[in-house]
């Protein structure tokens, strides 16, 4: 078993300065029981923790990690950049480097602004398409999450889904009147809500591979059906790329489904695992922004010039190396071995894939949304989670959470992780 001693310490004297002992929810692992570990550093596929155990990382920051942990051309652009200064408030030539090169990547995008979190892309992507249609209702999807917006946070996946509290306490309802929310791959829910709410939506707003509640994929044509349903009613369709962007494609899923959406957020890998975020579509939509335009959006730390050099090593490394065509592999022979290790354990087990993010769910049943992934046995997942850790393979520490392969991830990590995978299993 092993040791975590000083994790544990840790632990108890977080709990005395910080609201649960984290500064994100889900890092408390009260989904799957248990106290969480510290980190003492990372590399490559690896994390080590301050009581000297090492584990294969399937979290990678939650995504951002996609090169793997300190990656040496990205640790090169960060202390290059850094002896130039931290911060500045000031333009510089690193905001529009990458913002040409986001540019070339996304077909999409014609125009990109920069800013901190997922969550602020998401919000201002929002409130730039109710000013750009003069509309207040936005459509979402239960089980996809966007950020902790109070307008989103509604039926969210998540942390909030893993506390068991969709809703969270301290947003008024009237901030959440104008959100539609609706089930995700159910063509008939969206025309529905397009027309019990004719001529006031001002857009969709959708996680094109959630990754919030587990991992579920669009169905064949549901995207394009939103395209369509979208540009009928005059409405803006917005993709929350901040997971998928980069990562299921150099283009994002968007390029992967073939779909141009309005509008687009982007975070996580454009800041090469430094705090990033950014939204970005077509420039007739884009120049309402202040100051061209009547909506506001800001922030001072908005292009800081360490996310802006990581981020730009990052996507620069993904553009001229091979690197999808790897994790596609990689992730394709986890998929394999997992599912051939769970019918041979006897387990139930649904293993969702697109690219380099997974999510195995413990149920008979294929999961397609929401309602299908709260079905799984989150008991059984919990017991599974804890048993991989003690194999030296760190999950996430939800059932409702992706999984992330990074090109640092070698066949013998893949390996390891599978045969982990059977052992744990057969003892569930």
């Amino acid at each position: 078993m092993l040791v975590r001693t000083r994790s544990d310490e840790l632990f108890a004297e977080a709990l005395k300065y910080i609201p649960g002992g984290v500064n994100s929810p889900v890092r408390a692992f009260r989904a799957v029981g248990g106290q969480p570990f510290f980190v003492h550093k990372a590399e490559g596929a690896k994390v080590y923790d301050v009581d000297g155990n090492h584990y294969i990382d399937y979290v990678g920051t939650w995504g951002p990690a996609i090169l793997g942990h300190a990656h040496p051309k990205i640790i090169q652009a960060v202390r290059e950049t850094a002896v130039q200064g931290t911060s500045f408030g000031i333009p510089n030539p690193l905001e529009v480097r990458i913002a040409k090169l986001i540019c070339e990547l996304v077909e999409s995008v014609e125009k990109v602004r920069f800013c901190n979190s997922g969550t602020e892309a998401c919000m201002s992507a929002i409130r730039l398409a109710r000013g750009y249609t003069r509309r207040d209702k936005i459509i979402k999807f239960d089980g996809c999450y966007h950020g902790h917006t109070d307008s989103l946070l509604v039926k969210a996946g998540s942390g909030a889904l893993t506390f068991g509290h969709p809703d969270s306490a301290g947003v008024p309802a009237a901030f959440t009147e104008h959100t539609v929310v609706i089930p995700f791959n159910d063509p008939e829910a969206v025309k529905a809500a397009f027309a019990a709410n004719a001529g006031q939506v001002a857009g969709i707003i959708v996680e094109p591979v959630p990754g919030n509640a587990g991992v579920y994929l669009p169905e064949p044509g549901y995207f394009a059906f939103l395209r369509e349903i979208t540009a009928a009613n005059g409405s803006v369709l917005i993709f929350d790329e901040v997971m998928t962007g980069f990562r299921v494609g150099l283009g994002g899923a968007q390029e992967r489904f073939g779909i141009r959406p309005d509008l687009s957020c982007f975070g996580k890998i454009i800041g090469g695992g430094l705090p990033v975020g950014a939204f970005g579509g077509r420039a007739e939509i884009m120049d309402c922004l202040a100051p061209l335009g009547p909506v506001y959006q800001a922030g001072t730390l908005s292009g800081n010039p360490l996310a802006m050099a990581a981020g730009l090593a990052a996507l620069e490394e993904l553009r001229n190396s091979d690197a999808h065509v790897r994790l596609e592999a990689l992730g394709a022979n986890l998929e394999k071995g997992m599912k051939e290790a769970a019918r041979a354990a006897g387990v139930p087990v649904v293993f969702n894939r697109c690219g380099s993010m997974f999510c195995g769910f413990f149920t008979e049943h294929p999961v397609r949304n929401l309602a299908d992934a709260m079905r799984s046995d989150r008991e059984r997942f919990a017991r599974y989670f804890h048993g991989m850790l003690e194999q030296g393979v760190y999950l996430a520490p939800s059932q409702f959470e992706a999984g992330f392969i990074s090109t640092a991830h070698s066949e013998d990590d893949i390996e390891r992780t599978v045969a982990a995978a059977a052992l744990v299993m057969k003892a569930l």
